[in-house]
C-alpha cells in the first residue's frame, strides 16, 4: 500500500521522527514523560502523509511510542537516580498492580476505535495541563503518599490511562505525586521509573490487539511499528541527559507551568483531529 509513496515523503518521514526523537529525549529528562506524549502526535501525523488507514493510524503511534519510550525513561531515571532524587519505595509499590492495568488498557484498546483513542488522550492532556498550569496549594491533598490497597489502586490506574496515551506514566504518576505536596523534582524523577513497568506489557499488548490487522505498515508486530522504534531510539537516549540537566536548573513552579502548557498544546493537537 506504500508503493505510490515518493523518495521524498519517506526522507520527510525520517527527519521528521529524528526530530520528534530529539524533542521527546529532551522532554523525557525535563518532565519524566518518556517522551511518548510529544511522539504520538507527531507520529500520527506523518502516518498520515504515508496514507496509513485511519482505521490502525492512532493504534500504530501509541503502540509504537510504548516501544521507543523505554530506553528513554530508563535513561532519564538511570540519571535523576545518580542524583539521589528517585522516591523507590512508590516505585516498588507499583511493580504488579501498574503492569496489571497495562494489560487491562491494551484489551480497551483492541475494542475501541482511533478516533475515541484520540479523544482519550486529548481529555487527559487537558486535565493534567490545567491543574499544573493553575495550580494552588489549596489543590492539595492532605497527609502523605497512601500506601497499601490505595496505592495500587492508583499505580494500576496510572498504567491504565498511561497505556491508552501511550506514555511511560510519568504524566500521571507525576500529577499524582504533586498533589500530595512532593517536590516536582522528585515527582519527575520518580515518575522516569514507571517507563518500563508500562512500556513492556504495553508493547507486548498493542503487538497482540494489531496482530493480523488489516492496513499496517510494513515491518509492524500488530500496532507497534519496528521501523519507528529503531529509528528514534538512539536519538532519545542521546538527548535525555540533556533534559534532565535542565530539570535541575529550574524552578518548581517553571517545571509545573512548562509542563502544563506542553499538555495542553498535544490536546489541542487532538481536538482538531477529530473534527
Amino acid at each position: 500500500m506504500l508503493q505510490n509513496v515518493s523518495v521524498n515523503e519517506i526522507m520527510l518521514l525520517a527527519l521528521a521522527q529524528s526530530a520528534s526523537g530529539a524533542v521527546a529525549g529532551l522532554l523525557a529528562g525535563l518532565f519524566g514523560i518518556g517522551g511518548g506524549a510529544i511522539i504520538v502526535p507527531v507520529m500520527y501525523q506523518f502516518l498520515g502523509v504515508l496514507g496509513i488507514d485511519e482505521a490502525v493510524r492512532m493504534h500504530i503511534s501509541v503502540g509504537t511510542s510504548l516501544g521507543i519510550i523505554l530506553p528513554t525513561s530508563l535513561r532519564s531515571f538511570q540519571a535523576h537516580y545518580r542524583r539521589g532524587v528517585v522516591d523507590m519505595a512508590l516505585l516498588k509499590s507499583w511493580l504488579i498492580p501498574m503492569p496489571a492495568g497495562v494489560i487491562a488498557a491494551t484489551f480497551v484498546a483492541s475494542m475501541i476505535s482511533g478516533a475515541q483513542l484520540r479523544g482519550i488522550f486529548a481529555a487527559i492532556a487537558v486535565l493534567i495541563g490545567l491543574r499544573l498550569i493553575f495550580n494552588r496549594e489549596s489543590w492539595r491533598l492532605r497527609g502523605e503518599l497512601p500506601g497499601g490497597i490505595i496505592s495500587a489502586v492508583c499505580g494500576a490506574l496510572i498504567g491504565f490511562f498511561s497505556t491508552l496515551m501511550g506514555v511511560g506514566g510519568g504524566v500521571m504518576a507525576t500529577t499524582f505525586m504533586t498533589l500530595y505536596g512532593r517536590p516536582m523534582l522528585q515527582a519527575v524523577a520518580t515518575a522516569a521509573g514507571t517507563g518500563a513497568m508500562i512500556a513492556v506489557p504495553g508493547v507486548i499488548g498493542y503487538a497482540w490487539a494489531g496482530w493480523g490487522e488489516p492496513g499496517l505498515p510494513p515491518f509492524s508486530i500488530g500496532y507497534v511499528n519496528v521501523i519507528g522504534i529503531f529509528l528514534v531510539i538512539p536519538i532519545t537516549i542521546y538527548v535525555a541527559p540533556i533534559g534532565v540537566r535542565i530539570a535541575h536548573v529550574l524552578s518548581k513552579r517553571q517545571l509545573e507551568i512548562s509542563f502544563g502548557i506542553f499538555m495542553l498544546l498535544v490536546a489541542l493537537r487532538f481536538v482538531l483531529s477529530l473534527s
